[in-house]
């Protein structure tokens, strides 16, 4: 297979699984989560369909996985055509600093995000478990996790729109 078509394919890989984990992100943190937060025990409800059903955080990180493993396969490919020095052009800047971002908001969402999500996860079903009202502790610690993945979203958000504005961008940079 030639580089050409390898460049197309991986392209191709991170533009769809870099729209679709970069859509699901600012989505969840604009929308879905505040809504989650406003509904109060209802909101719990739907997050533990979407975590233990749905599988997002599962899906989260396969889609974080083709869009860095392509991404940095891209890199790769355009080092080895244009050589080294492409690094220090304006779109090779622009790429790189888009790249950072993204990898930035990776590692945030796997060491900040994911701990959160996953106590947040187990205490829901130690409540669900008991059959009654969280007590008064268990319903503080849940509003606790709740405003961390807020929180969070927010900075993964702010993260991800750079990195993807980075990439739209980059080609048109002198």
């Amino acid at each position: 297979m030639n580089n050409t078509y390898i460049f197309l394919l991986a392209r191709f890989i991170h533009v769809v699984a870099g729209v679709t984990w970069a859509g699901a992100l600012i989505f969840i943190s604009w929308l879905l989560l505040p809504a989650l937060r406003g509904a109060g025990p209802a909101g719990g409800v739907v997050m533990q369909q979407l975590v233990r059903v749905q599988s997002l955080p599962k899906q989260l990180i396969a889609l974080m996985a083709l869009t860095i493993l392509s991404g940095l396969s891209l890199f790769y490919l355009d080092i080895s055509a244009f050589g080294p020095a492409w690094v220090h052009t304006g779109p090779g800047r622009t790429f790189s600093l888009g790249a950072a971002f993204g990898i930035l908001a990776a590692v945030y969402g796997m060491f900040v995000n994911a701990p959160a999500a996953k106590r947040m996860g187990a205490l829901g079903a130690l409540v669900q478990a008991s059959g009654g009202p969280p007590s008064a502790e268990q319903a503080a610690e849940l509003g606790r996790l709740q405003g961390r993945l807020y929180n969070a979203g927010r900075v993964i958000m702010v993260l991800i729109l750079i990195a993807v504005t980075c990439m739209g961008v980059a080609r048109y940079i002198p």
